[in-house]
């Protein structure tokens, strides 16, 4: 599932360790003393794993290298990634590299962080977080998409991060309704809009071609019982 949100080895490998360990514990190994071993295996299980993933997944793997290319160029020039949500919505990456000083006084030294506007990008960050960052993005606008037209409905919507919420006897209407928000959202040319209103603000960097779209159809998401628990 991180793999979209641009994972990298050591996550994945921390993640199936994570699983492995509580596994092993469970059937009552000691997993301090193998944890060269089970280091070992899951170093191979999370390689095996990225490399299913970049087979099956080519498109989103490409999406997300273009993203992160795109954020590349930006940090290049000196700027924050900046775009506009699908819900109009204006993001800017803070992501500088902060300056931490110490306030000394009588009683104890305290450690502070500069995190002016001012100071240099920290441009990895600005690369490393932009997929994630996008992806979410879109993800909070269906969120919202969903959420205002419960209200046109009448019914009652209430939400933490991708967990949605409305009473039992209207579960049935907010499946369709995040069905009908996703599919609106999605037909629109997303990556297509942040292309042209990257080229509009920065004229001057000659951004890499899209990636191929795929051919899903997103209709079929409306007939998809387990899109959406």
């Amino acid at each position: 599932m991180t793999s979209v949100y641009g994972v990298t080895f050591i996550g994945a490998r921390n993640q199936i360790e994570e699983k492995i360990n509580e596994k092993l514990s469970s059937r009552g190994y000691d997993i301090d003393e193998i944890a060269e071993d089970i280091n070992v295996a899951c170093g191979y299980l999370a390689s095996l794993t990225m490399e299913v993933i970049g087979e099956k997944f080519k498109g989103a793997r490409q999406t997300m290298t273009w993203l992160a290319e795109c954020a590349r160029l930006i940090g290049s020039q000196g700027q924050p990634v900046s775009f506009i949500s699908p819900i109009g919505v204006p993001v800017v990456q803070p992501y500088r590299q902060k300056r931490p000083f110490q306030v000394i006084t009588l009683l104890q030294n305290i450690t502070l962080t500069n995190d002016s506007d001012k100071l240099p990008l920290h441009r990895q960050r600005q690369v490393s977080a932009f997929p994630p960052n996008y992806v979410h993005s879109l993800d909070s606008s269906h969120m919202l998409m969903t959420a205002i037209e419960m209200e046109k409905r009448g019914l009652h919507f209430s939400a933490v991060h991708d967990s949605f919420w409305t009473h039992p006897c209207d579960v049935e209407a907010l499946n369709s309704v995040l069905r009908d928000t996703f599919i609106e959202l999605y037909k629109e040319p997303l990556l297509e809009d942040l292309k042209q209103s990257w080229e509009l603000r920065y004229p001057y960097i000659t951004f890499p071609d899209l990636p191929q779209p795929g051919d899903l159809d997103l209709e079929e998401v409306r007939s998809a019982p387990y899109f959406f628990q």
